[in-house]
């Protein structure tokens, strides 16, 4: 069973498996915009869909916000890629940058 929390002190979705943390996706805001730069699942863990499942967490949520967000991490862009119901929350000046139609 794995549970998915967002830890704002240390900025950033963490999935636990089992009480444990095993895997995480940063986060930065700044106004509107929700910059995500980074994404790791321990390995012992990967092949799960953990990091999808914080991924979508993140994106849901910056969705009913109403923030922007910046894909840097290339995971993020490629999960968005995937969704398409996601890619409204990248500005479109910005989707070339990410490799986003």
């Amino acid at each position: 069973m794995s549970e998915i929390r967002k830890n704002t002190e240390e900025s950033r979705y963490e999935i636990l498996v089992d009480g444990a943390v095993v895997g995480f996706a940063e986060y930065e805001v700044d106004g509107d915009t929700v910059t995500a730069p980074h994404t790791e699942v321990d390995p012992g863990h990967g092949g799960k869909g953990y990091a999808g499942k914080i991924v979508e967490q993140l994106l849901a949520d910056a969705k009913s916000a109403g923030q922007d967000v910046l894909p840097v991490c290339p995971y993020v862009a490629s999960y968005i890629g995937k969704h398409p119901e996601y890619l409204e929350l990248v500005p479109e000046e910005q989707r070339a940058r990410f490799r986003l139609a």
